[in-house]
């Protein structure tokens, strides 16, 4: 047996071997999520993504920027009149695709069903969050982007969208996964043909809108797509890409997306994660009253505003193990259930005051397959096969969220 001496030392030198190592792992993991400086506050609005006018994104809750969309609206109705020809604009339709991770399954079957029963319209304005901003621009293109739709959310695993991490990163990297699967899937299904499409869509008076979450600022960024894509410049398609990951960044899950951006002649990065950590759905923000700018604008028309919430908005019961990462889990999915519903019940309260009809469509209690785990092809198949038969059947929207058609169905009751 070795002396006691000699085995302490050999213990010692293991001990301090994995500690540089350790410290070594440490210096290489803070060096590559080392960022440039965040905008400081009183630049965070003038600031600009490099090479694009501030006019291609808004800060929704800032009222320069309001005032930029609804100039956007009011300039979108005169290009709409001059490509029809008519100074007396038709019904029209805005469509909202809400976030839900590989619950995006629902809609994308959903939108296939729709234009198998031949009822679905041409959108004036589509919007998306996380995995709607990843649904959103096919939807806004129209059947012809079908197939490839359905190819994401039907033929694509989880090694399509990330690769796990070492358990240590939730430590020393940005994210517990690398999503360089899902950049890669974007490159390669979201062309420069498709952009092309979507800028001459946008000279037509037809606007795209994306959300990301503006981590620095705790701020909801609206990306106006359609701009990005008609401004003709080199950089546009990666652009848009890049913003499509960002909002599909799950905090912490996935890594966020760093924006290069200008202000007062400087340079500085923004940090943008998943548009859903700002608003799981939206339209356009209460600041853009569409009816009255409408009539002072001659654009009177009837509007339809269709909703598709890729979430269950019933709750789910399930005992929590008394442990840390299940009650925490079990809280942030409360969390989001509530959260869309303030969605709606904001989006309802703006329809009714803009005089447009609401349209709701959602995950029903009626689908009972088990998710037992994130990204799994065959549970995104059936749900996508369950929302093409749902629209492809004829679907009956709901008129209102479903907790006010409950209180509605409570105070009509004798």
């Amino acid at each position: 047996m070795r002396p006691l001496s000699l085995r302490v030392t050999r213990l010692a030198f293991v001990l301090a071997a994995a500690a540089a190592v350790l410290a070594l792992l440490f210096l290489q993991e803070r060096a590559t999520t080392a960022r440039h400086h965040a905008v400081p506050h009183d630049l965070e609005v003038p600031a600009h993504v490099v090479g694009f006018p501030d006019e291609v994104r808004y800060f929704p809750r800032d009222p320069g920027d309001i005032e930029l969309m609804i100039k956007e609206f009011v300039d979108s109705w005169e290009r709409e009149k001059a490509y029809l020809h008519t100074q007396v604009l038709p019904p029209t339709a805005y469509l909202a695709i809400s976030g839900g991770a590989d619950n995006g399954a629902f809609t994308a079957g959903f939108l296939n069903g729709w234009t198998k029963a031949g009822k679905r319209p041409q959108f004036k304005l589509v919007t998306g969050v996380s995995t709607g901003a990843l649904i959103a621009p096919f939807a806004f293109l129209g059947p012809e982007y079908d197939e490839g739709l359905k190819a994401i959310y039907t033929n694509v695993s989880r090694k399509d969208i990330l690769k796990d991490r070492i358990f240590y990163s939730v430590f020393l990297k940005d994210a517990m996964a690398d999503t360089t699967p899902l950049a890669e899937l974007l490159r390669v299904k979201v062309t420069k043909k498709m952009m092309e499409a979507l800028a001459a869509e946008y000279t037509k008076g037809r606007l795209l809108f994306l959300a990301t979450t503006n981590l620095d600022a705790r701020r909801p960024v609206v990306w106006n797509v359609t701009k990005i894509a008609a401004s003709g410049k080199a950089e546009a398609l990666d652009l848009i890409r890049k913003i499509m990951l960002a909002s599909a960044a799950i905090p912490g899950a996935f890594p966020p997306v760093m924006f290069e951006v200008e202000a007062n002649g400087k340079s500085y990065q923004e940090m943008h994660v998943d548009g859903s950590a700002s608003a799981q759905v939206f339209v356009y923000w209460s600041g853009a009253e569409v009816k009255k700018l409408s009539e002072e604008h001659g654009a009177e028309r009837q509007r339809k505003l269709y909703v598709l919430c890729n979430t269950r908005l019933d709750p789910q019961w399930a005992e929590v193990e008394r442990r840390t990462l299940p009650i925490t889990f079990s809280a942030i999915d409360t969390l989001i259930e509530y959260h869309v519903i303030g969605d709606l019940y904001r989006i309802y309260d703006v329809t009714k005051r803009d005089g447009t009809d609401f349209n709701l469509a959602y995950i029903p209690p009626t689908f009972r397959v088990p998710r037992t785990k994130y990204f799994d092809t065959a549970y995104m198949r059936q749900l996508y096969e369950f929302g093409f038969a749902q629209a492809a059947g004829g679907y009956q929207w709901a008129k209102q969220p479903p907790t006010l058609v409950g209180e509605s169905e409570k105070d009509a009751s004798p």
